[in-house]
């Protein structure tokens, strides 16, 4: 996976105890319900695209292929977007995806 961003960066050595906290939550929702890694990274590249964070899609996008989503998968993840959010929107998460 890529490099953490510099702002995430300093946000982790400014305040520690609160990026542990939100990373514990993180992990505590992803371990509540049936959803294996690959469908919850897959649901996530969603959530992030129609949220416009891109940063986002970029890491789930690496998670999801490390959980062993193929890049047919991945993409039709974007493009459920589409409906939703509109053309535009998916358009940014796809440009983000195809890392341009």
């Amino acid at each position: 996976m890529k490099e953490v961003p510099g702002l995430y960066a300093e946000f982790r050595a400014q305040f520690p105890e609160i990026l542990e906290k939100n990373e514990e939550l993180g992990r505590m929702v992803h371990d509540q319900g049936p959803l294996d890694e690959k469908t919850r990274s897959l649901v996530k590249i969603g959530i992030a695209a129609a949220s416009l964070h891109l940063t986002s899609v970029s890491t789930q996008v690496a998670r999801a292929r490390e959980a062993g989503a193929g890049e047919d998968e991945i993409l039709h993840a974007l493009l459920l977007v589409i409906p939703t959010c509109g053309f535009p929107t998916f358009m940014q998460a796809y440009r983000e995806y195809k890392g341009e």
